[in-house]
């Protein structure tokens, strides 16, 4: 169902906030879409264009019934998320996991059950990681 795009381009704020509802709803008219923003919501004809906007960079296509079209995304969430965060991990991070741990229990002043959470995921990849 997913296509892989070799050149993705990152979206803009207003086409992720689409894109987010359609990997949620997995299907939808433009009305659809519209009913997940939340209070204000932008007007028809703005998600209406978006969405065309969207079609155009090959990140959702439809399904015509009639006059009537049903959008569907092409490109999968984690997709999109994985190419995004490594682009922000080179970018802001000179590509460091521990650079951008660092950077973020130092300045978000997580709990401690927070920042024992971390350490549970990491000490369970670790342990996976020795596993194979």
């Amino acid at each position: 169902m997913y296509k892989h795009i070799k050149n993705m381009k990152e979206l803009t704020k207003a086409e992720e906030q689409v894109m987010q509802i359609l990997w949620i709803i997995k299907e939808g008219v433009i009305h659809d879409i519209l009913h997940h923003f939340e209070e204000p919501k932008p007007a028809y004809n703005t998600v209406s264009t978006i969405v065309r906007i969207l079609e155009t960079k090959e990140f959702i296509a439809h399904k015509a019934y009639g006059r009537t079209y049903i959008y569907y995304p092409l490109v999968a969430k984690e997709d999109y998320s994985n190419r995004f965060f490594k682009n922000f991990l080179g970018k802001y991070f000179q590509g460091s996991f521990a650079d951008l741990t660092s950077a973020f229990t130092e300045s978000e002043n997580l709990s401690l059950g927070d920042l024992e959470e971390i350490r549970t995921l990491i000490d369970k990849n670790i342990a996976q990681q020795k596993k194979d």
